[in-house]
């Protein structure tokens, strides 16, 4: 656009949005936001109505010539768009409450971006994103897709290598939280920091830290270990200290799922049993998330949205839209094809590293191979989500079979087909790829 840049958002009923509106008001000088769209679904009208009036009022109040336009027609959105964030999530948190649920009956661990639950919340989302990126590339070739919906590695994965659209990056807010915390732990400006982020999406690890180019890794490792600082994301377990120091690498927060295993099935059961699993407790907060955006008083993000998690999201997204938009050739963290960052894996795998950001797109900085501590889980990994992408892509009831059998948080092949199929029929509705009449017959 001549005058400032069209953003559309798809899923902006989040609860979320307001703070990346209050991030582009941060940076207008330097880029300016001519037209933000609110894209969602007109089952989500009532949280999007919501939504739209409180970032006008924070619009207004920073007195920036921002305007809001809101939709249901997604094409229109998309229309002339330089940016295109997604951060929606198909089927709501009843579907996530499915996700987190039907697991647990199997003794496996529910969780929406690990496991059983992450395979389906993938099933139902890759299809969608798929077509978003076709969408962008009749009406905005020249945008670039930042998504930030879950799971995020998985759709970059889907979207770059079965689909011609490249212009796309996910991003995650765990490694600049883990950034974030090493900065707090040595109590330094986080300009002074390099951290090495190695790994894939909600499975990376901080493998290198620099303090002004000193290698102070030992240090960070053993003041975690030895119980003076924390700098992993909330929620975490403690690791064991000689674990982690046999380690010398931060682990996130999200490798508890497979090895801290039995401790995070229990602790599930039991929330289960009681205040209920996430997604339950997500919909209390967003109900009450919600009730707050509905003052009309209110011209900024309340500080009840940090208790709804995903905190320093807007601040990632925004920092790299800012950093594609100027070309600020500065380093993040982000969700590309790997194109030999890592040695151990293929180019075309999407991995999460550390990149310079550039007009162009994200550039990945090499990291060469994987420590062995941490390259068979990578790889493990990187293995379900490639069949995985192609289950959701294809809809073949097989290759879904293989990656639910190989996720390393699966015992078996008899859990797995069961799993699969309850699972299956339960998100029949968000499922179109696959053809369920099989299991409906017997």
């Amino acid at each position: 656009m001549e005058d400032g840049l069209k953003i559309a958002i798809i899923g902006a009923g989040s609860g979320y949005t307001p703070e990346i509106v209050e991030g582009f008001i941060k940076t207008y000088n330097q880029m300016p936001v001519d037209e933000l769209w609110f894209v969602d679904i007109e089952a989500g009208k009532e949280k999007l109505e919501a939504v739209a009036a409180l970032s006008k009022r924070i619009i207004k109040k920073s007195q920036k010539p921002m305007q809001i336009i809101s939709t249901f027609d997604r094409r229109k959105a998309l229309e002339g768009a330089d940016f295109v964030l997604t951060q929606f999530r198909v089927g709501q948190l009843t579907a996530r409450e499915k996700d987190e649920n039907i697991p647990l009956n199997y003794d496996t661990i529910g969780q929406e971006t690990n496991g059983p639950g992450e395979l389906f919340k993938a099933f139902r989302t890759i299809p969608v994103m798929i077509d978003i990126a076709d969408e962008m590339a009749e009406l905005c070739p020249d945008a670039w897709l930042v998504n930030f919906a879950n799971p995020a590695g998985m759709l970059s994965e889907a979207v770059l290598n079965h689909t011609s659209w490249k212009r796309m990056v996910s991003i995650c807010n765990g490694p600049l939280l883990i950034k974030q915390r090493i900065a707090a732990a040595l109590e330094v400006d986080i300009e002074r920091l390099f951290v090495e982020i190695v790994g894939l999406n909600h499975l990376v690890f901080a493998k290198q830290i620099l303090l002004d180019g000193k290698d102070v890794t030992n240090k960070v490792v053993r003041m975690v270990a030895e119980g003076v600082k924390r700098v992993d994301n909330p929620g975490v377990s403690d690791w064991d200290a000689d674990f982690l120091v046999g380690l010398n690498m931060i682990p996130m927060s999200y490798l508890e799922y497979y090895w801290k295993s039995s401790e995070v099935l229990e602790h599930e059961k039991e929330a289960a049993a009681n205040e209920g699993s996430r997604a339950v407790v997500a919909k209390r907060l967003e109900k009450e998330l919600f009730e707050t955006y509905r003052d009309e008083t209110l011209s900024e993000t309340p500080e009840i949205l940090k208790n709804r998690g995903g905190s320093g999201y807007s601040e990632a997204a925004c920092g790299l839209i800012y950093s594609l938009y100027n070309d600020q050739q500065d380093i993040q963290t982000v969700n590309v094809q790997n194109n030999g960052a890592i040695e151990n894996l293929p180019d075309e795998a999407v991995v999460e590293v550390n990149c310079v950001i550039t007009n162009n797109g994200p550039i990945p900085l090499t990291t060469g191979k994987l420590p062995s501590a941490i390259n068979g889980i990578i790889q493990a990994m990187k293995a379900y989500e490639q069949v995985a992408c192609e289950a959701a892509v294809t809809g073949n009831y097989q290759r879904a079979m293989v990656a639910m059998t190989i996720n390393p948080l699966v015992s078996g092949d008899k859990e797995a087909k069961a799993m699969l199929d309850e699972l299956l029929l339960a998100h029949e509705e968000f499922l179109p790829q696959f053809d369920l009449q099989h299991l409906k017959e017997d």
